[in-house]
């Protein structure tokens, strides 16, 4: 069955019934209470052959066609609804799975928002998901029933066979794994609370992304809690761990890369090697580590990654480094496998492709805080790039705190702090500048500062947005010294100048690097970051402020901001002083002729100066008339915009004013002068007198007014007859006593039927003058005219009563009739109207007021009022 008949096998009242009754519905986690026992482990811990149908389950499930192309989210949202789904009994409705929007976005890490715009209609439009509103006694909504259609359309082909079709322990099973490994966790009252998941509090952009990557990568773990990874070659740079999830979800090797980066920082990943004879690097291996703990497994001991980029690999043995005999790294509190595996010890750690031993000897300062360092290396507080300082007491202050680095730094900052092998004679938090002791926890908690008060300590990495990234790059060091108000303000300057720079661009998207190309030019100038003594200050007044050399806005330093070259303003201004000079110069050696070199120097001197300090005055003088001038243009906008208001005012009131006046007409109150009625009977009229003109052009003697009249007249009687045909048509239509009962409205019907009927009519009188018109002599000579002249046309003189010559003769022929028709009624119907604009002209009408004692005298009779009805 494909999945259009499967979508149309779907019961009717499920599909397209937005609210059901909520009775009898089970509560979402009925299925659990089948299992026995409880927990994180009992949660983890599956058989091969429970592992395996699980895996087949959900793989058949993202690869259905209604999945494909489908997001992380929609994806994660069908597994999850799928394993809320009831294990079939038989009916129909024992496949849905009944869930609320705020519900499903706590299982997916995202808002009840993004759920409702985001997941479900991407769902529904991709036909892998039908949904409908569940409502209480009272009519309110409480949930939402969801039928996965993959699931539908597995048991309606195949049935039990199917990969899909999983039982009710199975679906029990997947569902507690699911709440072990990303369920967002409940407390009931009266009853057990459910702790939430590894993955609960990764929420936000990429959640569902890693929640769905750990659940496959689960069930592609054996009890070892070892992943199985894919075969062949892969990509160096991304690894086989990074190629074997990026198969897993459908992704590229670089994204899967990041999700197991995060993985790994979230303490549930852990990557190493396998352990040669050698000591070298072997093949890298993925470690599950909730799979290994709920088994009982110790893992053995495995580089802890501590970014993307750069490794730190565990200290081989017979390396005493740092450490003295006998030593190892869980005396200096170093944790074990991402912390959470004991102390790792020496003689399974391993050595990176090309370190050298080092020597042993003493160790460099007493920690304030346990040092968390990979192995005991000397020197490995400068972080992963593992740079050289320039000299001894530069940079032994940083620590290069990346997304996932675990190794940092303790000595002092580079102006008090010691060379290795001597001690700090005072601790090594900073009290100026906004920057932190590099053995200082890296977390966003506060620390202490000078005068016993505490502070927000910043975040270490960079913002998450990639154009901040790439502007703040050069200054990564000096942005890790700064505490979160002081990261805020400098985040908002670097939006702002960012929004500046892509205004002056050509191509906006190079802003970013742009700037950071700027931080660097500014860093050289100070020698770099470690002689930056006040971070925040120097970023926001002196790192992110565009220095211009001249006039032009997209100058900066001499170099044009859109084009990286040099600036030529700038260069016009030096040749425009140097041509002053040369000048003055020479206004001098006319001037004062023999003078010495140095007397002719200092003249020289003092005319640039006293040059300089008019161009000065000028420059105040121009200035103070810009802002005049501004001034003036703003004051007036201003006025011009109170005016404008004004008048604004000022017509309302009127038209409220004109509103309010009854009609000149019939008097009807609050018809702004002329009613409906009125304004179509006036209409009608004026068509029948245009009407009238019309016919008049062609069938009347234009000089006898008389025959004009007669002509008029005629039309009129004509067009009042069909006015009448029409008014009795439509009363025929109406019920008895209809328009009785409300005279207004019937009265503007009446006058509307009449002037669409003469509207009509008008049109038809007009194309009747045109024939007319165009048959007489005036319209007769001048098609003879333009058929001779078309045919004296040089293509046709060969040939001049030719079919072509003809054709085109006779077109020209109609064409200049045409003109000529329309050209006599135009000027006919001018003379016309200038002739009849006395007898035409509508006497004014009587004041209503002067009205009233004559209609009020008049009787009110049935007649009366059909007549003033019609």
């Amino acid at each position: 069955m494909s999945g259009a008949a499967a979508s149309a096998a779907v019961p009717p009242a499920f599909l397209n019934s937005p609210v059901v009754d909520a009775p009898d519905l089970p509560t979402p986690r009925e299925g659990l209470r089948l299992l026995p026992g409880g927990g994180l482990n009992d949660a983890l811990r599956l058989g091969r052959g429970m592992r395996l149908r699980l895996l087949a389950a959900i793989r058949a499930l993202l690869a259905d066609p209604s999945l494909a192309g489908l997001g992380d989210a929609a994806r994660l949202a069908a597994v999850v609804l799928y394993a809320k789904s009831r294990a079939p009994e038989g009916r129909k409705d024992d496949l849905l799975s009944y869930i609320w929007g705020a519900e499903l976005g706590r299982w997916l890490g995202m808002t009840e928002s993004t759920v409702h715009h985001d997941v479900l209609p991407v769902l529904r439009e991709a036909d892998a998901l039908h949904t409908r509103m569940v409502i209480n006694d009272e009519g309110h909504p409480v949930g939402l029933d969801c039928l996965v259609m993959p699931l539908w359309r597995a048991h309606q082909d195949v049935g039990a066979a199917h990969p899909l079709a999983l039982s009710k322990v199975e679906l029990a099973v997947l569902l507690r794994l699911l709440e072990a490994l990303f369920g967002p966790g409940w407390a009931p009252e009266g009853k057990e609370a459910t702790p939430p998941g590894l993955l609960a509090g990764r929420t936000g952009k990429g959640a569902a992304t890693d929640r769905l990557g750990l659940l496959l990568m689960v069930l592609n773990t054996r009890a070892s809690g070892w992943l199985q990874l894919c075969g062949g070659s892969v990509r160096k740079k991304e690894g086989r761990g990074a190629a074997t999830l990026s198969r897993l979800l459908g992704c590229s090797p670089s994204g899967a890369r990041k999700v197991l980066a995060r993985l790994t920082e979230a303490g549930v990943v852990s990557r190493g090697r396998k352990a040669t004879v050698t000591r070298m690097n072997g093949r890298g291996r993925v470690m599950l580590l909730p799979i290994a703990r709920a088994y009982g497994r110790i893992p053995t001991p495995v580089k802890a990654v501590q970014s993307p980029e750069s490794d730190f690999s565990q200290r081989p043995d017979g390396a005493g480094g740092d450490l003295a005999p006998g030593q190892d790294a869980n005396s200096l509190g170093t944790p074990g496998v991402c912390g959470a595996e004991g102390a790792v010890k020496a003689g399974d750690q391993e050595r990176p492709d090309g370190a050298e031993f080092h020597a042993d000897h003493a160790s460099v300062v007493t920690p304030v805080v346990p040092l968390p360092l990979s192995g005991g290396f000397s020197g490995e507080g400068r972080g992963g790039e593992g740079r050289r300082p320039e000299r001894a007491c530069v940079r032994e202050d940083q620590a290069v705190n990346s997304e996932d680095s675990a190794a940092e730094a303790t000595s002092a900052v580079a102006e008090v702090g010691p060379l290795r092998g001597e001690k700090p004679d005072k601790s090594a938090v900073e009290e100026h500048g906004g920057q932190h002791a590099a053995g200082a926890p890296a977390s966003g908690g506060p620390k202490a500062v000078a005068g016993g008060k505490t502070r927000q300590q910043g975040r270490v990495d960079l913002p998450k947005d990639l154009g901040l990234r790439v502007a703040l790059g050069p200054v990564a060091w000096l942005w890790a010294g700064l505490n979160r108000w002081q990261q805020d303000q400098v985040v908002a300057a670097v939006n702002a100048e960012l929004e500046r720079l892509k205004d002056l661009l050509m191509q906006p998207e190079g802003a970013p690097r742009l700037l950071a190309d700027r931080l660097t030019d500014r860093l050289e100038e100070v020698g770099g970051e470690a002689r930056v003594s006040s971070p925040f200050g120097w970023i926001t007044r002196r790192g992110l402020v565009q220095r211009p050399a001249c006039s032009d806005v997209r100058c900066d330093d001499g170099i044009r901001l859109d084009t990286g070259g040099d600036c030529d303003n700038c260069g016009n201004v030096i040749h425009i002083r140097r041509a002053r000079r040369v000048q003055l110069a020479a206004d001098i050696d006319r001037e004062l002729p023999g003078l010495g070199v140095a007397e002719r120097r200092r003249v020289l001197e003092d005319r640039l100066r006293e040059y300089a300090v008019v161009e000065a005055e000028d420059f105040v003088r121009r200035r103070e008339q810009a802002l005049a001038e501004r001034a003036r243009r703003e004051a007036a906008r201003a006025a011009a915009r109170e005016r404008g208001e004004r008048e604004r005012e000022e017509a309302a009131a009127a038209e409220a004013v004109r509103q309010e006046l009854p009609c000149g007409d019939c008097g009807q109150g609050r018809s702004a002068g002329l009613c409906e009625a009125c304004g179509l009977r006036r209409r009608t009229e004026a068509a029948i007198v245009e009407a009238g003109l019309v016919a008049a052009t062609w069938a009347a003697d234009l000089d006898d007014a008389a025959d004009v009249a007669t002509v008029a007249a005629h039309v009129r009687s004509t067009l009042e007859a069909d006015i009448e045909a029409t008014h009795q048509q439509f009363l025929g239509l109406m019920e008895p006593g209809e328009l009785e009962a409300d005279p207004v409205a019937a009265a503007s019907v009446l006058a509307f039927n009449a002037c669409q009927t003469v509207e009509q009519a008008l049109p038809e009188y007009r194309s009747s003058a045109l024939r007319r018109l165009g048959h007489t002599p005036e319209a007769e000579e001048e098609a003879r005219r333009a058929y001779r002249t078309e045919q004296n046309r040089r293509w046709f003189r060969a040939n001049p009563n030719g079919a072509d010559a003809v054709a085109a003769a006779t077109t020209a022929a109609d064409a200049a009739r045409e003109c000529t028709a329309e050209y006599l009624l135009t000027v006919r119907l001018e003379q016309l109207r200038e002739r009849t604009a006395d007898r035409t002209e509508q006497p004014a009408a009587a004041p209503w007021s002067a009205r009233l004692t004559e209609l009020a005298a008049r009787p009110l009779d049935g007649e009366t009022a059909g007549a003033v009805i019609a």
